[in-house]
């Protein structure tokens, strides 16, 4: 979704209210630290950060890194900002492992595949944002950044399904859902 990010975080309040998945299911998040991908002002980072985990946020924006870096100093928060423009470089992503991946509003199928290499055993991803039916009711229907139906409920291989829905949702049409790491006992 080719936007210009900075204009749109300069102008942009402060968000403080996690993505519903996060909110909902970071408790579930293994101790350790979590990877923000695409992460804005860190409304998903600032909300595990308040709640012990280290937030590792990458985003596009410098201007939004910078708002991130400084509400981080602000707060002592556990959450450290790297510009990082994930749509042009996929590949390009820290090591891990991560107790969690949360991919909110940002849609990266590329990216999908290269999940469990990054997850610790247990490891969750926390995965929400607006699916086709938002995109034909905006009248883009056309667009890859939409999740498409069903298509959260069918997590990349080595990963297995906690919970998933999709509908109606705070005035837009909304998908989202819970994977980990599947973890199998050695035979």
């Amino acid at each position: 979704m080719p936007r210009d990010w900075d204009a749109y975080y300069q102008g942009s309040p402060e968000a403080f209210d996690p993505a519903f998945v996060v909110r909902a299911y970071g408790f579930l998040l293994p101790e350790g630290e979590v990877l923000d991908l695409a992460g804005g002002t860190g409304r998903n980072a600032f909300f595990l950060a308040c709640r012990g985990w280290r937030v590792l946020l990458l985003e596009k924006s410098p201007v939004a890194v910078a708002r991130v870096r400084e509400n981080a100093r602000k707060r002592g928060a556990a959450v450290h900002a790297l510009e990082a423009d994930l749509e042009a470089r996929p590949g390009e992503l820290p090591p891990g492992p991560f107790a969690g991946v949360v991919m909110s509003y940002f849609v990266s199928r590329p990216l999908l595949a290269r999940l469990p290499a990054l997850l610790k055993p247990g490891g969750l991803v926390l995965v929400e944002g607006f699916n086709r039916s938002e995109a034909l009711r905006r009248g883009r229907g056309e667009s890859p950044h939409y999740w498409e139906p069903g298509e959260l409920a069918r997590p990349p291989g080595g990963i297995e399904l906690l919970a998933a829905g999709e509908g109606w949702q705070a005035l837009a049409y909304r998908s989202w859902a819970v994977w980990r790491l599947a973890v199998y006992p050695e035979v």
